[in-house]
């Protein structure tokens, strides 16, 4: 686990770890330590879990990444070279929070000669959505 991570998990501990300790004090009975050692673990597991689960389904996508730019560089006039495993590059952009990169992409697909047209429509919604997305959250916090 890395630095981040770890320090996830420990934020969440700090958290729900007095929680644990009132519920025994709560309980008044001499089993309210085991209660609230077995609910420290019981977080530590689940956080450590979670994070695990999200550093690894991100570095799933950085590889499917990889995968496209490479595949984009190798052959950057076909269109089926912008999609790995169903998923085309800029939509994979527009998940990373890529949305410059992302335009770049479709601009740049959206030019080749077999691009479908409903492909490239479907690419454009997504990104003007994100755009979207992103003048709203900056509107809530101005």
């Amino acid at each position: 686990m890395n630095y981040a991570a770890t320090l996830a998990v420990l934020v969440v501990l700090a958290f729900c770890f007095p929680l644990t300790v009132k519920l025994g004090t709560a309980l008044g009975v001499p089993e309210a330590w085991g209660a609230s050692v077995l609910g420290a673990v019981l977080v530590f597991a689940a956080a450590a879990y979670l994070v695990r689960w999200q550093v690894g389904r991100h570095s799933a996508k950085l590889s499917r990444l990889a995968a496209a730019r490479a595949q984009v560089a190798a052959d950057p006039q076909s269109p089926r070279a912008y999609f790995v495993e169903g998923e085309h590059l800029g939509h994979i952009l527009l998940r990373l929070g890529r949305r410059r990169e992302a335009a770049e992409v479709i601009d740049r697909y959206s030019r080749l000669g077999g691009a479908r047209e409903s492909e490239i429509v479907a690419l454009r919604e997504a990104l003007s959505q994100a755009e979207r997305r992103k003048r709203r959250a900056e509107g809530e916090r101005t």
